[in-house]
């Protein structure tokens, strides 16, 4: 990379990454315009069905942590209800070793993501996201994170701080736990909050961006903290709220203009 272009470079991800703290990976900024993209880099691929008409999620998970059926099952449900794809979503499951179980950073969840995806995120017309279920737990800021996003195609959840995250009653439970978890990470591959638009509704929480102000919502900034017990009872949100499926529709009918694009219909 030219000098000139990686001093510009770090100057962008000096300004951008305080907005991109949290479950969305400080350093994704770094992968802007590059073929990794950011979270919501493939939103538009997934809301419309001119080229992609199929949707695989490639769950690859170290032995032991595996996802629970029905983290899988709603993850399904979620995407079915508001991404465009008439040949089907199906989630692929891949028991994989990892060689890491310590802490992870943006740039392990990239770059072991990337050797273990078994195919481009767009080959044929089939989109390919994925979910890593690593051993281990996720650091930022001396604290750890349920869940992070790093790039257009690319999540991990932490099931070691989710089991953590747990109350010694069991309300939320972990497995209720990782059923928001999951959804709140695909949620920010879908660009939701702000991440790659500018909502026509004010539901960005101005202190936790990228995150929704209504703790109804699955994208609430809590749902990613390990302090999630604390803040909720043991109904947690998991779906998507009003405003969140209003941004969704007006990304896939071109009402709401869409940024830093992988793809475009």
């Amino acid at each position: 990379m030219e000098k000139g272009v990686r001093i510009c470079l770090g100057i962008l991800i000096v300004l951008i990454a305080p907005a991109l703290s949290g479950c969305i990976g400080a350093d994704s900024i770094a992968k802007l315009g590059l073929n990794h993209g950011i979270p919501g880099g493939l939103t538009l691929a997934c809301l419309d069905d001119t080229t992609y008409t199929s949707m695989v999620v490639e769950i690859d998970y170290e032995p032991g942590y595996k996802p629970e059926t029905t983290s899988t099952e709603m993850l399904k449900e979620r995407l079915e209800s508001v991404c465009d794809k008439p040949q089907g979503i199906e989630i692929l499951l891949t028991e994989t070793d990892f060689e890491n179980n310590g802490i992870w950073y943006d740039s392990d969840v990239r770059t072991i993501g990337w050797e273990e995806k078994s195919h481009d995120p767009r080959d044929g017309s089939t989109l390919y996201w994925q979910v890593l279920f690593p051993a281990g737990t996720y650091e930022v800021e001396e604290s750890s994170v349920l869940g992070v996003a790093v790039d257009a195609s690319t999540v991990s959840i932490f099931k070691d701080s989710i089991d953590e995250a747990e109350n010694f009653i069991r309300r939320p439970s972990a497995e209720k736990i990782e059923n928001s978890v999951i959804v709140h990470e695909i949620g920010h591959l879908l660009g939701l909050v702000n991440t790659v638009y500018t909502s026509p509704e004010p539901h960005e929480d101005s202190e936790h961006p990228g995150h929704s102000n209504n703790e109804d919502s699955v994208m609430y900034w809590a749902i990613e903290s390990s302090n999630i017990a604390n803040i909720f009872g043991d109904n947690l949100p998991n779906e998507f709220d009003i405003n969140d499926k209003n941004d969704l529709r007006g990304l896939a009918d071109g009402s709401i203009p869409c940024t830093e694009q992988l793809w475009r219909p």
